[in-house]
């Protein structure tokens, strides 16, 4: 059962080191210093896709939550972190009427999409600290050791996975380097990459959907919503599912093997019947609509 909305703004006892109040965060219409978090989308009190500014001193004046991570593939062991859950941000700045996800933009394009259940499920951080430093005395990125991972990031106090689709498990979201937060709707997010043509409501179709919800539209767009760390686009991934359904399936599971210098993580875990989902799933947006 999808658990109510309002428990979105439930939290954890345990994690909360401050008592929320009802003042509001200053928000600036231009970025003071380079340290300024870029919010957008749905503002509280403002029109519909303004763009703010919030300082850091704003964020650490908010509610904090201090947690020890063992589980994020960013760190190398056992972190302290020091910040302030998704759920609050979106409670004391986004338009509740309008919004009920929120989006992490990174320097690099590429996307987070925090929808209710995983808000619900998780309650991710905007991590302020690590160890009691401020992203200057934080750990280089895993993935690249030469590459700061402020200004700011995204953990989670304890990753359990809440959904499997068929190989797809629920994967932690935890970006870094993160320079804009947006408050959105989910419907109008993920509305932009819903199947379509004749075979949209078949199971496989929308197994696939769901998986390339949450792994696929991290880096590659559709249109002006979606990641943009790829540059290939929805219509691009389309085509080639359609034209060369071996070959799609084949890159997701290992792209090293098609490309020597592909930057997409692999999918080895993914099974047969995973990959014939997402392949149905992009066919149904080649034109005309290619039967799954």
């Amino acid at each position: 059962m999808r658990p109510s909305r309002t428990n979105i703004f439930a939290f954890t006892a345990i994690f909360l080191v401050a008592i929320s109040t009802q003042s509001f965060p200053a928000l600036h219409e231009k970025r003071q210093l380079p340290s300024d978090l870029e919010v957008s989308g749905a503002l509280a009190g403002l029109p519909p896709e303004s763009t703010r500014y919030i300082s850091r001193e704003e964020l650490l004046s908010m509610p904090q939550v201090n947690f020890t991570v063992t589980d994020d593939e960013n760190f190398a062991g056992p972190t302290k972190i020091r910040g302030v859950m998704l759920e609050e941000l979106l409670r004391r700045l986004g338009d509740s009427s309008a919004s009920d996800m929120v989006v992490a933009i990174c320097d690099d394009g590429y996307r987070a999409n925090f929808s209710h259940d995983y808000l619900v499920a998780h309650h991710p951080a905007l991590v302020l600290e690590v160890n009691r430093q401020p992203p200057a005395g934080w750990p280089k990125a895993a993935e690249d050791q030469a590459a700061d991972m402020g200004p700011y990031m995204i953990s989670q106090p304890k990753f359990t996975p809440s959904f499997k689709i068929l190989s797809h498990v629920d994967e932690a979201q935890i970006p870094w380097g993160v320079v804009r937060i947006e408050f959105r709707e989910e419907k109008i997010v993920f509305g932009a990459i819903a199947p379509r043509g004749a075979h949209a409501r078949d199971r496989e179709v929308q197994d696939g959907f769901h998986i390339a919800e949450q792994n696929c539209f991290r880096c590659h767009n559709a249109g002006s919503e979606g990641g943009r760390k790829s540059e290939l686009p929805w219509e691009s991934l389309s085509l080639l599912a359609a034209a060369s359904p071996g070959d799609f399936a084949s890159y997701i599971r290992a792209p090293l093997a098609k490309n020597s210098s592909a930057q997409m993580p692999g999918n080895p875990q993914y099974d047969d019947a995973t990959l014939a989902a997402l392949t149905a799933y992009f066919r149904t947006f080649s034109k005309p609509a290619v039967k799954p």
